[in-house]
């Protein structure tokens, strides 16, 4: 991988490489983002975030990204999607600087807040968002730790934001990680969401979990993926690579 870009700040070093004609973001080893405009979908982790949207794909028009990264699954949700807006909230300046200058994310439907997620969940007054992407993440010890719980007050916080036919998704680091989220643990949350799925890659740890508003089955997922070439698993041009598997409060 070729290095196009880096800046040491204090003890965090952040690199944007190149591998092909992908870029991808770094910071302090850990690796946080990956798009390539000529191939939007690269059987990655980022295409389990954009995937849950395919539900109900023209439901989709106001987007809550919390933690830009890079931006890959934002230019992802444009590109096939085109929502009437996007808001990205991310703690971290250089991460915003690298979407912008180097991942693209320059959009006229995206607004990007370099703020504290926590406090701007808990500060928000405006319109109900359709989707919201919970991927908050930093890094300890080189390796990608989550940045807020998953807990009983952070999912009603997100739920409150959400409009009444919404669409939660969310990042965990293993599946444990999800399984101790919760919506397992606390009947009120499992309520408001009566479908709820996880999705996985073989070639990442993290596990996914998809909570929706609606009642729904995966079935309804892959008839909307096959009006997209690009994510029609039925092609062999198709990159998607992943798992999706039903959860319910005795599994996982």
């Amino acid at each position: 991988m070729a290095l196009l870009w880096c800046k040491q700040d204090g003890a965090t070093r952040y690199e944007v490489r190149s591998a092909g004609n992908s870029v991808r973001l770094y910071t302090n080893g850990v690796f946080h983002s990956q798009y390539n405009p000529h191939q939007p979908v690269s059987g990655s982790l980022w295409d389990l975030l954009m995937l849950p949207a395919f539900f109900a794909p023209q439901a989709v028009r106001r987007v809550l990204m919390l933690g830009v990264g890079g931006g890959a699954v934002i230019r992802q949700l444009n590109h096939f999607l085109a929502p009437s807006a996007i808001v990205g909230v991310e703690l971290n300046p250089v991460h915003l600087a690298v979407a912008r200058r180097w991942f693209g994310v320059a959009a006229r439907n995206v607004t990007l807040h370099e703020a504290d997620a926590l406090r701007w969940v808990r500060e928000y007054r405006g319109a109900p968002f359709d989707m919201i992407v919970d991927d908050l993440f930093g890094d300890s010890g080189g390796e990608p730790q989550r940045a807020v719980a998953a807990d009983r007050h952070w999912l009603r916080q997100l739920d409150k934001l959400l409009a009444p036919t919404g669409l939660l998704v969310t990042n965990f680091g293993s599946l444990g990680e999800l399984q101790a989220c919760a919506w397992f643990h606390d009947q009120r949350i499992r309520s408001r969401y009566p479908a709820a799925f996880r999705l996985t890659s073989p070639l990442y740890a993290n596990a996914v979990g998809a909570f929706l508003r609606q009642p729904t089955v995966t079935a309804q997922l892959r008839r909307q993926l096959v009006a997209f070439p690009a994510l029609d698993p039925s092609r062999r041009s198709c990159r998607l690579n992943y798992r999706i598997r039903r959860l319910t409060a005795a599994s996982g």
